[in-house]
């Protein structure tokens, strides 16, 4: 069954999330929907809802810590305040526009993965990298594995080319397909696609071998297209 993820980035209110979040529960449950649904909201929007057990909300960044001098981090202290147990690593921005290192990323890969955390670890390349092709590509990512336990049972992995998020660029089957079944050759983990994927597209990505589901950004910031992008991925 495909697992069907939103990355809210920084979108979205307390007000807003609420509503969505809300919305998107009525529909899974009115409508008996199984699958996997994850929602990532701002960390100010971060909150205790009353959800079916399927749909499930999460952290888009945390610090390796409990709690402390860390400012403008929040730490599982602040996290546990609303039973959050789920959150994404590794994503591009955090690598590209933060500079986070992948040493720090394994750090906070490694403190919450002890603590039994749903991690979606992020992988991806930048676009000089993927013209240099496949087996370059695949070093790349390779090394973003560098310090990670691949072995960690509650691991989700989402590919996300860099050069495919939010430039309406998305990567052809064939490159979706290439790099996942290496990667699923090597790790066996559910791995979503992530990089403008859209209510047109998203069935026949998730649809692809090795393709578990989907991380998408823009295109499920709007509830209605959110639950169409569930509805077009249901049965598979």
């Amino acid at each position: 069954m495909a697992i069907i993820a939103s990355n809210f980035k920084t979108n979205h209110t307390r007000k807003s999330t609420a509503d969505f979040i809300n919305n998107v529960n009525d529909f899974l449950n009115t409508n008996s929907i199984s699958e996997d649904v994850y929602v990532f909201p701002t960390a100010t929007s971060l909150d205790t809802f009353a959800t079916v057990s399927n749909l499930t909300l999460g952290a888009q960044n945390a610090y390796a810590t409990a709690n402390g001098s860390f400012t403008g981090e929040i730490g599982t202290e602040q996290l546990d305040e609303f039973g959050i147990k789920t959150i994404l690593i590794g994503h591009s921005e955090r690598r590209h526009v933060l500079n986070e290192s992948q040493e720090e990323i394994a750090k906070k890969f490694s403190f919450y993965s002890e603590l039994g955390y749903k991690v979606i670890y992020c992988i991806g390349e930048p676009l000089e990298v993927k013209e240099q092709g496949l087996e370059q590509t695949l070093e790349y990512i390779y090394e973003q594995f560098v310090g990670i336990d691949t072995n960690y049972e509650n691991l989700i992995l989402a590919y996300e080319p860099v050069w495919a998020i939010g430039t309406g660029v998305t990567a052809t089957n064939e490159d979706i397909k290439s790099v996942h079944s290496a990667i699923k050759a090597r790790i066996a983990k559910p791995l979503l696609y992530g990089g403008s994927v859209k209510v047109a597209n998203v069935r026949e990505i998730c649809s692809l071998d090795g393709v578990d589901g989907a991380l998408i950004g823009t295109a499920s910031w709007k509830v209605e297209d959110f639950k169409q992008i569930i509805e077009n991925t249901k049965d598979l």
